[in-house]
């Protein structure tokens, strides 16, 4: 039978072997480890990549192929879709898991939500105030910071908005109404105008937004020189309260004392004639042709030149 210090020899060999063996595999060990470790970081940051910067990552889930199409044709095209539909880990490794398990009920934000809180990112300098130019505008600075509108309020084209086309991202046309409830256009003729057809987001303060050059661009034919030449259109048009003028409203707002000059008086309260009956509109002055058409109606024909006022 073997004696004490003959069993404590022999234990002794065996730690001594474990540890030649451990010294052995120990440097192979800690290759392998580090290229495990390598293989993990390069496949990962791989993953990383292709997930972040990847369009073609999106197509990964079979409903993205409208959008994916969408965003090639449009403006945004240069930018990548994870620039405005960000994931974050946890969402990630959440649809991750939705995908293999094959669960619908996942919530997501980086469709939805997450791409309007990035527009002022990219878009900062378009909305910021005492812009320089049509696109960096008044109009934006006031909405946005001012009364805090999301983009998402005016602008349709997002995937939350079947309405409009994907990533279009156009003005609504009847946004504005969701606030100015009481901005209807109400004038005969332009009742089919949306506010964008006049209203632009100048540069300027509101109250210039509509100028001139934007009515003529459709009433080209106005005549704006001679009488009342110096006038704006706003002057006598009211485009949300009453756009076509009627005599009343010429006595009312300027001409309160023409009832008493010549004959004015006689023709407007015992003939009851309408002020635009005589004086037609953006022309103004009686001439010969207008004499001839409508005075004689009443009167033997004279010359307007003769006309007492």
């Amino acid at each position: 039978m073997p004696s004490q210090r003959q069993n404590w020899s022999h234990r002794k060999n065996n730690r001594r072997m474990e540890r030649d063996y451990l010294q052995e595999i120990k440097p192979p060990l800690l290759l392998l480890l580090f290229l495990i470790s390598l293989t993990i970081i390069i496949v990962g940051y791989r993953y990383y990549r292709h997930t972040q910067e990847n369009p073609e990552f999106c197509l990964s889930c079979h409903l993205m192929k409208e959008a994916y199409k969408t965003w090639e044709k449009s403006k945004h095209s240069d930018i990548i879709c994870q620039t405005c539909h960000r994931l974050s880990l946890i969402e990630q490794n959440k649809l991750l898991i939705a995908f293999v398990t094959g669960t619908k009920s996942v919530r997501e934000t980086h469709g939805r939500q997450k791409p309007w809180q990035a527009c002022k990112e990219c878009h900062f300098p378009d909305i910021e105030q005492g812009a320089i130019s049509d696109s960096k505008t008044f109009g934006h600075a006031r909405h946005v910071f001012t009364k805090k509108i999301n983009c998402s309020e005016c602008h349709i084209g997002g995937a939350s908005n079947s309405s409009g086309g994907l990533h279009e991202f156009k003005p609504e046309s009847d946004a504005c109404l969701k606030c100015h409830k009481d901005r209807l256009v109400h004038g005969l003729g332009m009742e089919g105008l949306q506010c964008l057809n006049c209203h632009t987001f100048s540069k300027e303060p509101s109250q210039k937004l509509v100028s001139e050059r934007r009515c003529l661009e459709c009433h080209g034919n106005i005549q704006r020189s001679g009488v009342m030449g110096s006038l704006r259109c706003f002057d006598c048009h009211k485009p949300h309260a009453k756009i076509k003028l009627e005599g009343a409203d010429c006595l009312g707002r300027c001409h309160s004392h023409e009832l008493e000059v010549g004959q004015h008086k006689l023709h407007i309260e015992k003939a009851k004639v309408d002020c635009l009956y005589c004086h037609r509109a953006h022309t103004w002055r009686v001439g010969r042709e207008l004499a001839t058409r409508i005075c004689t109606k009443c009167h033997s024909y004279r010359e307007p030149s003769r006309f007492v006022f």
